[in-house]
């Protein structure tokens, strides 16, 4: 069914509101963090979230310690993800007339961990944000490119195409392995060794994939996730040879139920700019903030060097060098400079703690090249 931003009948709505905002008379629309299809006028994303409040509240009675995950209305599923206190994300789906029950509540539910885990990756809690910008434009701005920027990789054609049959979403949160013979093992085990070695004395992490497959990871289970889901999406060989994913829940886009038009994507010029921001949202300085949009396709490249390079953080101030990448781990809560180097069919990835590079972009090079001599005499 293909449904118009204007619809009084979406099929589809993604809305994450803070519940510590907004509980004032005249202030309701500071509860809201952000909300797809953003041209819904304001009363109807308001009634949507003021519904979820009232059955967070209401299921609270019942069961305080464990929050709602889901509820089953007539038309409606109604998923609910609370990624950290009172910051809640959720996504209500129409149901479709097949007799076939279609929705599957957790891998939907997975959706909106996923989309949650890559934002903090790349840009920290969302909490952290608010109270570094009580306004909330800084995070509102942020979550719009990011989330647009995800939402992209589901159009198909002019359809925008949410995966719901039971096979769609079976990959979502989990990581494919490479099985490898003995020696193929050992092999890896020092290729491992050369990367972490390559930065002297510094502790670094390491992710090394053939083609979409993970073939060995130095990373925790969360953060090796997180990892190898955005190196599957935007820098894998397949990626960066078509620009598009090689998910099968992507590619199986086909067989969805639920489809919103392209015109979704995008706010509408009447949507409030100072709001979510401009529906033209560039990479860099954009009025008052700078967002850094890591899910912006076809941004990645292989430079003669066999690093992957991209413009999408910037250049380091006062050159037209690119910024290195910069990722948060969920396990050490440490900022690293993640960097990605390519070989045929197999990619590496490495990630040096910030801390332990005092001289920026320069001992970030110095490290990209002590990693090529030293797989230079392997």
């Amino acid at each position: 069914m293909g449904l118009s931003s204007n619809s009084s009948n979406e099929s589809i709505q993604l809305c994450i509101f803070d519940l510590r905002r907004g509980q004032h008379e005249g202030q309701e629309l500071d509860k809201i963090l952000f909300f797809f299809p953003s041209g819904l006028p304001f009363s109807k994303q308001l009634a949507v979230i003021g519904l979820s409040e009232g059955l967070i509240t209401f299921t609270r009675i019942f069961s305080p310690q464990a929050a709602c995950d889901s509820i089953e209305a007539e038309r409606h599923s109604h998923v609910f993800h609370e990624p950290e206190p009172d910051i809640w994300m959720v996504l209500v789906v129409e149901k479709s007339n097949d007799s076939e029950p279609i929705w599957r509540d957790d891998a939907l539910r997975k959706v909106l961990k996923e989309i949650h885990s890559l934002f903090v990756m790349f840009h920290g809690p969302v909490r952290a944000m608010l109270e570094k910008e009580p306004g909330g434009g800084l995070v509102r701005r942020h979550l719009y490119s990011f989330i647009m920027d995800y939402l992209r990789d589901f159009l198909v054609g002019k359809k925008f195409l949410l995966p719901s049959f039971r096979d769609c979403l079976k990959e979502r949160g989990t990581v494919q392995m490479l099985t490898i013979t003995r020696e193929a093992a050992i092999e890896v085990q020092s290729l491992v060794r050369v990367l972490e070695s390559s930065a002297a004395n510094t502790p670094c992490y390491s992710l090394i994939l053939f083609q979409d497959l993970l073939v060995s990871t130095t990373l925790s289970p969360d953060d090796t996730i997180n990892l190898f889901t955005y190196a599957v999406l935007r820098l894998t060989p397949r990626a960066l040879s078509s620009g598009t994913s090689s998910w099968s829940y992507l590619r199986k886009g086909n067989i969805a139920s639920n489809v919103v038009t392209e015109t979704n994507v995008a706010p509408p010029s009447s949507m409030p700019e100072s709001f979510y921001g401009s529906s033209d949202i560039s990479p860099g300085e954009d009025n008052n903030y700078h967002v850094v949009r890591p899910l912006q396709s076809d941004k990645w490249s292989k430079g003669k060097d066999g690093y992957l390079v991209t413009d999408l953080w910037g250049a380091e101030v006062g050159t037209w060098v690119f910024a290195t990448p910069t990722v948060l781990l969920q396990q050490t809560g440490e900022r690293m400079y993640l960097c990605a180097y390519q070989h045929r069919s197999l990619t590496l990835m490495l990630l040096i703690p910030i801390s332990s590079i005092p001289n920026g972009e320069q001992g970030v090079s110095a490290v990209k090249q002590q990693v090529l001599e030293n797989l230079n005499v392997l």
